[in-house]
């Protein structure tokens, strides 16, 4: 899964987005409220994590603007703000859940996992079916006929980004930001790489190359 985190402490930003990054999550630290929302508008991200208190804009403005753009990205509150009047305000103004700081990272772990799973159910099972594969995203596997494939979780990332971009070209940049975020340090070469793997694992014929523009998944099973 890819997060947004927008949070301008910087040594708790940098702390809860390593340990996001080790729990395998694909993370975008951002510490500017403008930037986070610009982000959000364009990014393409499965959760945001979002202080209140921020720089330029505030958290609040952000989720109200998300909502008013129609971006149902699941929204999780960080904030100091413990006060009951808070805690309604952020949520009707459409976050999904609030934490207030300090806080356990066990919580907040457990705390994006059910809103994960929340937001896996409106994507009909987890399951993604296309070009004869059934992707299962929340247990990394795909299945190929009568072939069960374990995939790593960026391998799984990777093929549902093409999965649902079936017949079109996906590009290098997006495939790489998807992936690892827009401030990786990783190589661009990565996405060769990965792609490389995942042939080797679901088989040659799938994915499509176009030359110096990026990937695509080919859709000959009829199955949409």
């Amino acid at each position: 899964m890819k997060l947004l985190s927008i949070e301008d402490e910087t040594q708790l930003s940098k702390t809860i987005c390593q340990m996001l990054r080790k729990e395998g999550y694909v993370v975008d630290e951002i510490t500017d409220g403008e930037i986070g929302l610009e982000m959000a508008l364009f990014g393409s991200y499965d959760l945001i994590i979002l202080d209140w208190l921020l720089p330029n804009i505030d958290g609040l403005t952000i989720v109200k603007e998300l909502r008013m753009q129609g971006i149902a990205i699941p929204i999780l509150f960080l904030t100091t703000n413990n006060r009951i009047e808070d805690k309604v305000d952020g949520l009707d103004a459409g976050a999904d859940d609030y934490l207030v700081k300090p806080f356990f990272t066990e919580e907040l772990l457990a705390r994006l996992r059910a809103l994960s799973r929340r937001k896996s159910k409106e994507l009909v099972d987890n399951n993604l079916m296309v070009a004869g594969l059934i992707l299962d995203t929340l247990k990394c596997n795909v299945s190929k006929g009568r072939d069960f494939i374990k995939l790593s979780r960026k391998e799984t990332l990777l093929l549902e980004t093409l999965m649902r971009n079936c017949g079109n070209v996906v590009t290098k940049e997006r495939i790489f930001e998807r992936l690892w975020g827009s401030y990786s340090r990783n190589e661009f070469a990565n996405v060769d790489l990965y792609i490389y793997y995942l042939r080797k694992k679901i088989g040659t014929s799938y994915i499509k190359t176009v030359r110096g523009v990026g990937y695509y998944l080919e859709n000959n099973s009829g199955i949409s």
